[in-house]
């Protein structure tokens, strides 16, 4: 297969082979004829999640819009594409998505088998905006679930690519909106302790972002519905300062590819991610970790964080804290719970900040921190599979859809089948 790396180059792939799919047939049948299958989106995991010793499978050449019905509000998509091409696609139709992750480099397939998501009080992460999905099982039949239809449907939309490989997927829509986006900066953390849900329900999307040097935040991102009227109006946020001039979220790089600021109106694909599509996502070159804890534990999970400052600071470029509404999916770090992601987006080096991680992971504990599936950890998989009470469930459907295990890898033994057979 030659030498496959993941975005980041911190993670190379094992599989013997990488196929591209054009149709619809072609990927069925190379399903059913392999041993070991796995997905491959964008390539924006951070660990082995997407990796087998058998075989990948990109659909980077499916990534066509199918269908735009303007009557269901819904919107059909192969399993390539990638949210910038479908973002530019709706709204040149006059529609939108209800969020956004930071990149728009990412699939959509991807970043819904994962619980990847934005940012907003009232928004639910990527996948909840799945309606229906459709799946090539092991023996390269398509199987669809939707909402609604079968109670396992909020099993198989964050799947963890145990079910099969996301062929389709049909997506929810609202109509088109606009955007405008001000940042602020040195936010006080002791300000959340009091304040956490003004600051967090300001705006359309919110995130604070800290590099954990000091007992502030050095930036506060806030991305609001156009027309709404602006709590922050002023030169103050709740001790914070009006930014002056378009800022990068990690100190000292060019904010030339991040989305527009300084309160221009704009999109909604333009605004809600932090990057634009042409320009090199975040920092480059990084690794990345994500723990998401219950809204009610926010303020005392940061502060836990704050006393760590000294291990964490000079292994980070960034951290960034943002809410997530409560969904009903089954394998999603946000299921049954508001939440709050808690970012670090760090330096190259692997054996530093996987001898960081156990530290935060001991100081989230007492929160009941859930991992990102597919960011850095190393949690033990008795205490993971624990904060899911749903996984049980689970297991069995990714068993009905999987039988003879061509899709578990190592990742999957470890963390959802060791610890459950």
């Amino acid at each position: 297969m030659g030498e496959e790396r993941n975005w980041a180059g911190n993670y190379r792939y094992s599989a013997a082979e990488l196929f591209e799919p054009e149709r619809m047939e072609q990927l069925q049948e190379w399903v059913a004829k392999r041993e070991k299958v796995r997905a491959l989106g964008s390539r924006h995991s951070f660990n082995s999640i997407a990796d087998t010793p058998g075989s990948l499978v990109s659909l980077k050449k499916m990534n066509q819009v199918l269908e735009l019905d303007r009557s269901r509000g819904t919107v059909t998509v192969e399993g390539g594409i990638r949210y910038g091409e479908l973002a530019g696609y709706l709204h040149a139709n006059h529609y939108a998505l209800h969020n956004l992750a930071s990149l728009p480099h990412i699939t959509v397939a991807g970043a819904c088998a994962t619980g990847t998501h934005g940012s907003g009080d009232r928004n639910g992460n990527l996948a909840t905006a799945v309606r229906s999905v459709e799946i090539v099982t092991s023996r390269g039949e398509a199987v669809v679930y939707t909402r609604g239809e079968q109670p396992e449907a909020e099993g198989a939309i964050v799947h963890l690519g145990a079910l099969g490989v996301v062929s389709k997927l049909t997506l929810d829509i609202v109509p088109s909106f606009d955007i405008s986006q001000r940042l602020f900066e040195n936010l006080a953390l002791s300000r959340l302790e009091r304040h956490f849900d003004v600051i967090f329900s300001s705006a359309y999307s919110v995130s604070l972002f800290t590099d954990w040097t000091s007992d502030r935040f050095n930036q506060v991102w806030l991305k609001s519905l156009a027309g709404e009227d602006e709590p922050f109006a002023g030169e103050d946020f709740y001790g914070a300062t009006r930014a002056a001039v378009p800022l990068h979220p990690v100190p000292g790089i060019s904010a030339e590819p991040c989305s527009e600021q300084l309160g221009k109106r704009g999109p909604w694909h333009e605004r809600l991610p932090h990057f634009r599509m042409e320009f090199t996502p975040s920092a480059g070159e990084e690794l990345q970790s994500e723990y998401f804890v219950p809204r009610s534990h926010a303020y005392a999970a940061l502060e836990a964080i704050y006393k760590l400052r000294e291990h964490i600071a000079p292994l980070l470029y960034i951290s960034e804290v943002r809410t997530i509404a409560a969904d009903s999916l089954w394998m999603s770090p946000s299921h049954n719970r508001d939440s709050v992601g808690i970012h670090f987006t760090w330096k190259p080096n692997s054996e530093a900040v996987e001898g960081v991680l156990p530290l935060i992971e001991a100081a989230l504990e007492p929160y009941e921190a859930r991992p990102h599936w597919g960011k850095l950890f190393t949690m033990a998989p008795e205490r993971l599979t624990s904060l899911y009470e749903k996984r049980l469930e689970f297991q069995r459907l990714s068993v009905s859809c999987d039988p003879t295990g061509k899709f578990r890898n190592p990742f999957l033994d470890r963390y959802l089948y060791g610890t459950l057979s």
